[in-house]
């Protein structure tokens, strides 16, 4: 192994580092994409119910509804809810976490009906 890269370092050194970049990318993209693979495939993590400290990202991954239903649940407008907990989110709305929750959760329930009506999988 260390001769086979010494002789490619000797032959392109360009082109040896930019093969290791690429399989050092390729390494930690494939070991992400399996860990959530596995985390968003545990039935434990599907239908979870909504917390205040999760975010509209994982309130959409855990209950399988597209970004859009959940940005119009959430009624932020232009503002990016990234990174911020339903909490925090219903704070800056002033209404209580309680009724957010209630909002998202009447609209994942429209969206399946709407999917479910549609022939498609909610």
């Amino acid at each position: 192994m260390i001769s086979s890269l010494r002789r490619m370092w000797a032959a392109a050194p360009i082109a040896t580092v930019i093969l290791v970049i690429a399989l050092s990318a390729s390494a930690v993209f494939g070991v992400r994409t399996i860990g959530n693979w596995v985390y968003w495939n545990d039935p434990a993590h599907i239908d979870q119910p909504i917390a205040g400290w999760m975010t509209p990202r994982y309130v959409a991954f855990s209950w399988d509804v597209p970004r859009p239903v959940m940005i119009d649940a959430i009624a932020m407008g232009d503002k990016n809810p990234e990174g911020r907990n339903l909490k925090r989110l219903a704070e800056a709305q002033g209404i209580s976490l309680e009724e957010l929750i209630l909002r998202i959760e009447t609209a994942i329930e429209e969206h399946r009906t709407t999917a479910t009506k549609d022939g498609g999988q909610p």
